[in-house]
Order: C-alpha cells, then structure tokens, then sequence
C-alpha cells in the first residue's frame, strides 16, 4: 500500500497486509513499553492536538503515544473555547498556523469532513480523532487490533454492532475494516430511530457483507464473537425527550452478558453510560478497558508511521 500522508477515514486501509504489519508495530510497541526499552524515534518532534469536542481516551493516548516515542505535545482541550475559535477564526488558517509549529495535527471536531478539509491545506499529517458523526478510523484500527488480540483472528467472525448505529462513528469507521477480511457476519442491532445510515448499508451490500437488522438482542447475543456496545449519544440528539426515549433500550448486565460464549468479547469504544453495568467488568469477555490500552499502541504505530 502506498504510504499514507494523512489519516482521514478508515477507507484508507485497503491491505490486511499492511494492518496486520500495524498490529505487529503496536505489538513491539507494548512488550518495549512493558519492558522499558523504548526508544526515542520521534524526538524533536511536536504533534498537536486540537480537540474541538471533549475526549478523555483519544487525547491521552495520542498525547501519551507521542511523549512515549521521545516527542513533544501542544494541545487544545477545549479549543472550540478556548482558541481563536471563539474570535471566529476558520479551521483553515488555524490549521495553516498550527503546522508551522508542528509537525502532525490530530484533530477531533464536531462537523463531518472537517478533518478532510483540513488535510487538503495542511502540509504535514493530519490525523482525524474524531469528526461529529463522521468517522473515528484510529479507534477502528484500535478496535480491530484488540479482536486480533483477543480471538486470535479477523475472518469468520460473526460480530453484533449494538445501540447508537446513526451517530457512532466509531461504528462508521469499523464497518469498512471489518469488510476486508473473509467470512464476516454482521448483525446490526438499535431502535429503529437509531438505524446504521443508508450509505453505510450500501456499502455493506456492495462488498457483499452478510448482515441483519433488528431491534432485539435475543437470538443475537449469544451468536456473536463479538459484541461491540455503543453510547446513545445525548449530544447528537434535539431534545431531552427523544434521547430520554432511547437511552437505557439496550443494558449489557451480567446475566446478558453471561449468555454470550465463553470465548466472545464485549466492547465499547467508552465513555460508558447505562449500557454496561458496572457488575460485567470482572467478566473475562469483557475487553473494553484492554481495548483502551491498545489504542495508545496502535496510535504510537501510527504516529511513527507518519512520522519516520
């Protein structure tokens, strides 16, 4: 695969080769980092983070990520209020000001496209950490790094997307990931309110993707190699009443969870609300909080991928 100048969408990744030389990258990464044997390949480096929607997990780890590999960080919190944002600056001069003092951008903003746009005028890599209901193609490539961990393969699994299908872009960004690799079953579970957007059926049909719809998680659940939960999010919703109406449809308890097979995960790319209970976290098939630590590897390959 011809290398990549910037990270935009998980569409990028078209070569299970080059994924599965990823995943051994951020393999290395863990066991230098496990043993203190990392070297510094990034120093002098800068990455900035500009966070336009709030992140605890995504900016931590590209932060921790890049000061692991020997560079440096400037960062944006809360940049949508406190940068020159709020004086109406347009992304496109703040990311024409921002590359002159670093060299990567990871951005996460609230319009789709923002991080495409971004990269047409930017001349060093920029990163999408997120674009409002867009897509989140590290925490895809940290998703698929975790099943590989997890079961040990990537082809015939069977795999059941549960909850906000419309907004999670997180979900919008696996989906192309899942459908490079043979043998793959889907089954597409939230209230109707909540459908997977028609575009991203299509595409599921075109690569010719088994996959279901529904609303019920009896007769899936216990199908499924991997159970991967989504957060309705309030944000994306008009009004308290609509979000009120679809918030708690789905709750992983123990008893939910325990009727999945022994060997399935359950995921989530987290913040948690409601959808899991707390009492699942002792459960062995539970690989969310793994599936955090991984995408601070997966994001130190990326990065010295870009970067070297």
């Amino acid at each position: 695969m011809e290398k990549l100048r910037h990270v935009i969408s998980a569409r990028q990744f078209k070569d299970p080769e080059f994924l599965l030389w990823l995943f051994e990258s951020a393999h290395q990464m863990e066991r230098d980092d496990v043993f203190r044997a990392l070297t510094d390949p990034l120093r002098g480096r800068i990455l900035a983070t500009l966070f336009f929607e709030p992140s605890t997990r995504t900016r931590f780890s590209f932060e921790a990520a890049m000061q692991k590999l020997g560079g440096g960080v400037l960062t944006a919190e809360n940049a949508r209020a406190n940068s020159s944002a709020t004086k109406g600056e347009t992304i496109s001069d703040t990311i024409r000001v921002v590359s002159g003092y670093a060299d990567a951008i990871a951005i996460r903003h609230y319009e789709p496209g923002t991080a495409e746009a971004a990269a047409r005028i930017s001349p060093v890599p920029i990163i999408n950490a997120g674009d409002g209901v867009g897509e989140h193609p590290t925490q895809a490539l940290a998703d698929m790094y975790t099943i590989k961990k997890e079961l040990g393969r990537l082809s015939g699994l069977r795999v059941a997307l549960v909850g906000d299908l419309l907004n999670g872009r997180t979900i919008h960004s696996l989906l192309p990931l899942l459908c490079l690799y043979p043998g793959v079953t889907i089954d597409l579970i939230s209230p109707w309110q909540l459908r997977l957007p028609l575009a991203y059926r299509e595409y599921l049909m075109e690569k010719g993707i088994v996959f279901h719809e529904g609303e019920k998680l009896e007769g899936v659940i216990e199908q499924a190699d991997v159970a991967y939960i989504t957060r309705v999010q309030s944000e994306r919703f008009a009004s308290k009443e609509e979000y009120d109406a679809v918030k708690d449809v789905y709750v992983i308890n123990a008893e939910i969870a325990d009727r999945l097979k022994p060997e399935a995960i359950i995921m989530h790319a987290l913040p948690r609300i409601n959808e899991i209970s707390p009492e699942v976290d002792a459960n062995a098939r539970a690989a969310y909080f793994r599936q955090a630590k991984n995408a601070l590897y997966i994001r130190m390959a990326l990065l010295k991928y870009l970067l070297t």
